[in-house]
């Protein structure tokens, strides 16, 4: 496996120093690469901070900046960031107003945000997601894993905030937006961290139905099939556990996992679009693209987020960030 990299130790530092110098306009790095934070704070908002293992850019750090994220804590590949990384982006942008914590259900991530909570003299709220409907226990969690729909909790509780939410209002909503968002993912090959192995094999024919955006297993190892069969599968699962209201709105988004393209997300969207319409859902908001990703894995997620009360408006509301920007 081809890669561009210098030294795979340094992997992580070097691509921080790229990323920060790239959108120097949003973000800086913190000391030590512990974080990357947004260029502007502003005094008396509530500061959002995430992170969690990289390579699964632009998760998170491509979410901080304007309407997001006011820092993220990248740890090394697949591997939680650390207490000290954590604490250190909770004093780098604490304007006085507190910390909400954006937590995926992995059990390092929530040990390590956990440990930072206590540190910070209760400074810190805490939002875990958890919208993963493929399985309910997995290689890295206990109960649902945090996925793609992380992404709309983050930018929602983002736009909040940039408004003026106080931190228990926001946890309040983070909940909320969490427990009417469902993902599910599917991959056709395996991803290969920096060593150069890939961290599982998948024959010629066949695809990992509900993987995990690390690789963990899904609910089954199958034969290769059309897109409307898997959109089919996984659109059945996600329905079926959130159980909407027919005429109900909602955000629809198909995530490449780094090694789909475009081409093929928009196919997936448009049979994706077709089964939830048939289900009596409308998706008046959508998102294509890979934006939560496993390296080079080839395979997509599909996630549904019902749209209630000021969703649409949130949603909708200016965000400024390296991956994501409207409004602005």
């Amino acid at each position: 496996m081809k890669k561009f990299l210098n030294s795979p130790d340094t992997l992580l530092e070097e691509s921080l120093d790229g990323f920060a110098a790239a959108h120097a306009d949003v973000v800086v790095a913190g000391d030590e690469r512990k974080f990357i934070r947004r260029r502007k704070l502003s005094r008396g908002k509530v500061g959002l901070v995430s992170g969690g293992g990289s390579g699964h850019e632009p998760l998170h750090a491509g979410f901080v900046g304007l309407g997001m994220l006011d820092a993220a804590c990248p740890g090394h590949v697949f591997t939680s960031p650390t207490p000290d990384q954590i604490v250190a982006a909770v004093e780098a942008v604490d304007q006085g107003a507190g910390i909400v914590l954006i937590v995926k259900n992995y059990e390092g991530d929530v040990m390590n945000f956990d440990m930072a909570a206590e540190l910070t003299d209760g400074r810190c709220s805490t939002v875990l997601t958890d919208d993963d409907v493929a399985v309910e226990r997995s290689t890295y969690s206990t109960g649902r894993r945090g996925v793609a729909g992380t992404l709309i909790v983050e930018k929602m509780v983002g736009a909040a905030a940039e408004a003026g939410t106080p931190r228990d209002a926001l946890k309040t909503l983070g909940e909320a937006v969490n427990r009417r968002t469902r993902s599910m993912g599917v991959a056709l090959t395996s991803c290969t961290p920096a060593a150069g192995k890939p961290n599982f094999e998948l024959g010629e024919n066949e695809m990992e139905m509900g993987v995990g955006i690390h690789g963990e297993p899904g609910r089954r190892r199958m034969a290769l099939a059309s897109a409307r069969s898997i959109a089919e599968e996984m659109l059945g699962a996600i329905l079926g556990d959130l159980a909407p209201k027919r005429g109900s709105e909602a955000i629809l988004f198909v995530n490449g996992f780094g090694a789909t393209p475009s081409i093929e997300l928009y196919l997936l969207y448009r049979e994706a679009a077709r089964i939830v319409e048939a289900a009596g859902l409308r998706p008046v908001r959508s998102l294509v693209g890979s934006y939560v990703t496993s390296l080079d894995m080839a395979g997509a997620s599909i996630t549904v987020s019902l749209l209630e009360g000021e969703a649409t408006k949130l949603w909708d509301a200016p965000v400024h960030t390296a991956a994501l920007r409207w409004g602005v």
